[in-house]
C-alpha cells in the first residue's frame, strides 16, 4: 500500500511512496563508509541507513564536518546538531579540499531538480533563458564538486516529466554527459576523482546505469507500474531483463523515519 497509516503507527504493509523512496534509498548505502550529504530527503536516508543497513557509515556535511552523530535529523547543513559527536570539525575549505577533492568520500548522496537519461542534474534554473528564468532554482552549493569528486553518486527524487527530462536546461553537476565512454575520456583529462552517478532513488523505483551510461530500471516499488513509469520520465526508459519488486519497508525502518527522523512528516507525507 502507499497511503500512510491514520495514526502514524509503524506497519509492514502501510507505508507513503516517501517513505518507500527512503528506505530504498538507505539500503543502497549497505556496504558503504564515507557519504557526503544534503539536507531533505537525502539527510533522511543516509540517518536511516546509519541506524539500519551501515552503523559504521560516516556522515560528511558541507558546513564542515566529518563523522558526525546528529542528535536528531539536521534541519539545514548549518544546524548546530551536527557537530554532535563529530570525528572533526574543520572550515568548509578544508572538508572540500581535503576530503572530497583527497579523494576520501565513497558516496556523494544528491538531489535534483531535473536529471537526464545520463544521470546530469541541474538544480540552476528552469528555462533556457538563464538570464530571464522560468524558475531560478538554489544553484550547486557542494553538488557540482560532490558529482565529479565522490566516487559514487546517488540521487533521491521524486519523479515526474518535469524533473525526468530528455534534455535538462542548465547542467549544474555533470553525471555521465553524453555516455559513459565520453564521460569516462573527459573525466580522466579533467583529472575528476569519481566514477559517476550510481543508482537513483526515485517514488516509483530503483535505477542503476548501464554499460552505456545511462539509467536503467532494475526495481519497481510496491503498487508502481511501468505505465506510471513511463508516463512521468522524458524518454522510452532501458529496462532490466528481469524488473523486480522492492521489498516493502519493515516496521522497525518506518519507526526510525516517523518517530527519530521525521516525526512531523515534513518529508515523508
Amino acid at each position: 500500500m502507499t497511503d500512510a497509516a491514520p495514526n502514524g503507527a509503524p506497519s509492514s504493509t502501510v507505508f507513503s511512496k516517501s517513505e518507500m523512496m527512503i528506505v530504498a534509498a538507505a539500503r543502497e548505502l549497505a556496504g558503504q563508509h564515507v557519504c557526503f550529504v544534503g539536507v531533505g530527503l537525502p539527510n533522511i536516508a543516509v540517518n536511516l541507513a546509519k541506524r539500519t543497513v551501515t552503523p559504521d557509515l560516516e556522515l560528511v556535511y558541507e558546513a564542515g564536518v566529518f563523522g558526525a552523530e546528529p542528535a536528531r535529523l539536521p534541519l539545514s547543513i548549518g544546524d548546530p546538531t551536527i557537530v554532535t559527536g563529530a570525528t572533526a570539525v574543520t572550515s568548509m575549505y578544508e572538508l572540500f579540499s581535503f576530503y572530497l577533492q583527497g579523494g576520501l568520500i565513497d558516496v556523494g548522496f544528491l538531489g535534483a531538480a531535473q536529471i537526464d537519461r545520463f544521470g546530469n542534474i541541474n538544480t540552476t534554473v528552469i528555462g533556457d533563458d538563464y538570464a530571464h528564468p522560468k524558475t531560478r532554482l538554489p544553484g550547486s552549493g557542494g553538488a557540482c564538486e560532490i558529482a565529479i569528486n565522490a566516487r559514487q553518486v546517488f540521487v533521491i527524487m521524486r519523479q515526474s516529466k518535469r524533473s525526468f527530462v530528455e534534455r535538462i536546461d542548465f547542467r549544474t553537476s555533470p553525471g555521465n554527459l553524453g555516455g559513459a565512454e565520453n564521460a569516462a575520456r573527459i573525466r580522466r583529462e579533467q583529472g575528476w576523482l569519481g566514477m559517476g552517478p550510481s543508482v537513483v532513488v526515485t517514488d516509483l523505483g530503483i535505477y542503476h546505469f548501464d554499460e552505456t551510461g545511462e539509467m536503467r530500471l532494475d526495481s519497481l516499488h510496491p503498487g508502481a507500474t511501468l505505465e506510471a513509469v513511463r508516463d512521468t520520465i522524458g524518454w522510452e526508459p532501458r529496462l532490466a531483463a528481469e524488473v523486480v519488486t522492492t521489498p516493502e519497508p519493515t516496521a522497525e525502518e518506518l519507526r526510525l523515519i516517523r518517530v527519530e527522523l521525521d516525526p512531523g512528516g515534513a518529508y515523508t507525507k
